[in-house]
């Protein structure tokens, strides 16, 4: 039996942003290794961790915290229903437009118009916006958060971690990744420092 990452992700946490990159960027890695992937949805720290994960450093909108029901509801449609790149394509959209554009996605004349940017057509947006309203919309995502705090989360990215002897360890945060990877029994790099005159390596 391989491992599994399965990760649970808020959009209007920027961590969530850098974990997902992070994932999306090793995810080919991890599979080398038999590891799947299974996404579900202050300051200096926010400014480090954009340079460390090389994005462009965001801000928070002036609504912050955002309602983000209606955004994570229409993620987990997508998600469900949607070729695995069209969902993350989609939800990687969501920082963009909540922490560098500044457009509140609980609108929903804001969420029509990132899922045309996107490239749906009217009868799939349609669609997506009448589940996201619908018992069974509501429920998908009430589902999916129950077993995040089942499973004792209490902030996100949180993450649930097989390994290949069948263990299972949560892991919480952006910045645990070496964790995750010793529990996998990954191979990895670690933070080292560098001899002076030999400072080239980057972040």
């Amino acid at each position: 039996m391989g491992g599994k990452i399965e990760a649970y992700f808020d959009c209007p946490s920027p961590y969530s942003f850098f974990a997902f990159q992070h994932l999306l960027k090793n995810r080919e890695l991890l599979a080398s290794h038999g590891i799947e992937v299974e996404r579900d949805t202050a300051k200096f720290d926010r400014e480090r961790a954009a340079k460390y994960f090389h994005v462009k450093d965001m801000s928070p909108p002036p609504f912050f915290p955002p309602l983000t029901i209606l955004p994570q509801r229409v993620a987990t449609y997508i998600k469900a229903n949607y070729p695995r790149s069209r969902f993350e394509n989609t939800f990687l959209l969501y920082w963009t437009y909540m922490f560098y554009r500044h457009i509140d996605l609980s609108k929903p004349e804001n969420m029509i118009a990132l899922l045309r940017e996107e490239k749906y057509s009217d009868a799939e947006i349609e669609t997506i916006m009448k589940s996201a309203q619908s018992p069974e919309g509501k429920q998908a995502l009430t589902d999916r958060t129950k077993e995040a705090l089942d499973r004792g989360a209490f902030g996100a990215p949180w993450f649930w971690v097989r390994n290949a002897e069948g263990k299972e360890e949560p892991f919480f945060g952006s910045d645990r990744f070496h964790y995750m990877w010793q529990f996998l029994g990954v191979p990895f790099q670690d933070v080292k420092i560098l001899e002076k005159g030999k400072e080239r390596a980057k972040l």
